[in-house]
């Protein structure tokens, strides 16, 4: 279905019947991905005594409890709460769900000990484009990244300067397919958090950041009409489902 939408000043014809899901499930294994030194997460069905709820056990229902934490275990959509002392709810500040959005890719470059994402390989990729959110694929871009285990890994960020410009250029969403746009261990500094949300500043309190994304290699660079799909919950961050839909020319 190829819907024609008013979005902004521009009229875009927008393939809805094939989305492109670039979000990684959540599953109760060990080869679930995660990150921060967390247990694997866990989905199990409650339990009364003797009484197991499910199906295959006798039961009439599958009802299960599911434990995880959204940051480490899988693709999650999280706001300014997540650095401030103030509670803020990503529920409650994040009011529209479809954007416009940049879809790159970057191999990282080497910075002292590390690899890091700059803002000069940034700028190279997006140049002029005006975009509602940028969604970052980093290379290689294996299928090893819906499985793997990141703690002590120290895996790729941003720098400080990217996620400057990236908040200076007026993107208000940020997808990344890594556990942090900061480095894993650095002294609770957040470089890039802050940057992007600005907490020097007036807070940008309907930006979000969104963490452990997969881009099939079969998605091309380019721009896409963006739906970002969040739980409900009254927290900084949420288990998330970003989709992508093609702009037809």
């Amino acid at each position: 279905m190829i819907a024609t939408i008013q979005y902004n000043s521009r009229k875009l014809n927008i393939d809805f019947s094939k989305p492109l899901d670039i979000s990684i499930p959540l599953k109760a294994s060990k080869n679930n991905i995660n990150a921060w030194y967390l247990d694997a997460p866990t989905i199990e069905p409650v339990k009364d005594g003797e009484w197991v709820a499910s199906v295959k056990d006798g039961a009439c229902v599958n009802f299960n409890n599911i434990n995880f934490n959204p940051h480490g275990h899988g693709t999650h959509t999280e706001c300014v709460g997540h650095i401030t002392e103030k509670v803020h709810s990503l529920n409650q500040n994040l009011k529209t769900f479809f954007f416009l959005a940049e879809v790159i890719t970057v191999a990282p470059e080497r910075h002292e000990k590390d690899l890091v994402i700059s803002k000069k390989q940034l700028q190279f990729a997006i140049g002029n484009k005006k975009r509602d959110a940028i969604i970052i694929r980093t290379i290689p871009n294996t299928l090893e990244k819906l499985s793997k285990q990141y703690s002590h890994t120290n895996p790729t960020y941003l720098l400080e300067d990217a996620a400057i410009y990236l908040k200076e250029k007026g993107v208000k969403h940020l997808l990344i397919d890594l556990p942090s746009v900061d480095k894993e261990k650095d002294d609770c500094k957040l470089l890039a958090h802050n940057a992007f949300w600005n907490t020097n500043g007036k807070l940008r309190m309907d930006a979000t950041i969104t963490e452990f994304i997969y881009v099939p290699n079969a998605v091309e660079d380019g721009e896409y009409f963006l739906n970002i799909q969040i739980a409900p919950f009254e927290n900084d961050a949420s288990p998330s489902k970003p989709i992508l839909y093609k702009i037809m020319d």
